[in-house]
């Protein structure tokens, strides 16, 4: 079939920067390993978009006949530990974890409340008369604001990922598109879609890329009480 292993071996190039990012950032990696073994849940999704958002060929047409593969556990699973080191990585930026005073203050009320927002603006998102992908892309703009609200000091942090992630993904969207001639037109629903191509990658994909760096890249900081040491080390944090 044609294009059969193209979804498997695109997904399965994520796994490069992640190796990379693992071996580079040793003090990162039981962050990684938890990021991408929660992201990889999400892989479960995919019936949610396919025929719907794409239909790629996939490995034993595990897409095609059951809407499940194996291709988006893998990068699902990859994107994840990524999108939680990549702004570090390139900042060489520690981590303290945030004064017990700190935690406390009125705008913390929400803290582990906000991390859900994706989750659940999703379902009445989903449930809009529009294609899958732009309730995905709300909810994590609306996860990524929702955060940002309260915890400010990763405002930053939140933004410049989204930029970094969306580059990273960009340039895979890049890769595919030059390297696979067609394969975007043949796979992608793109008549459902905004039909806006930049360089011949659809408008939404691009958009996921800086959404999902925008919410993932700070959710760790978020959910461990942890924050940048310079910040952080003024209102008496300690070493994560």
């Amino acid at each position: 079939m044609r294009f059969h292993y193209v979804w498997l071996v695109w997904s399965t190039a994520f796994l490069i920067p992640w190796v990379v990012l693992f071996l580079r950032e040793p003090g990162r990696r039981r962050a990684m390993w938890q990021s991408s073994a929660v992201t990889a849940l999400f892989g479960l999704t995919e019936p949610i978009f396919v025929p719907r958002y794409w239909n790629p060929p996939s490995l034993f047409d595990l897409a095609q006949r059951t809407g499940f593969d194996v291709e988006s556990l893998l990068f699902s699973f990859a994107i994840g530990g990524i999108g939680i080191v990549l702004y570090d990585a390139v900042a060489r930026r520690g981590v303290v974890l945030m004064a017990p005073e700190e935690r406390h203050r009125h705008r913390h009320r929400w803290h582990r409340g906000v991390l859900w927002v994706p989750v659940v603006m999703f379902v009445p998102l989903y449930l809009l008369p529009w294609n899958p992908i732009f309730a995905a892309l709300t909810s994590l703009a609306l996860g990524a604001v929702a955060a940002g609200f309260c915890r400010p000091d990763l405002a930053r942090k939140t933004v410049i990922g989204g930029f970094l992630f969306l580059g990273l993904y960009g340039a895979f969207m890049l890769a595919l598109r030059w390297s696979v001639p067609g394969y975007i037109e043949a796979v992608w629903n793109l008549p459902a879609l905004s039909g806006v191509l930049i360089t011949g990658i659809p408008l939404e994909e691009l958009l996921f890329g800086f959404a999902f760096g925008a919410y993932w890249s700070s959710v760790y900081e978020h959910l461990t009480w942890r924050s940048g040491a310079t910040s952080r080390r003024a209102l008496g944090g300690r070493p994560a």
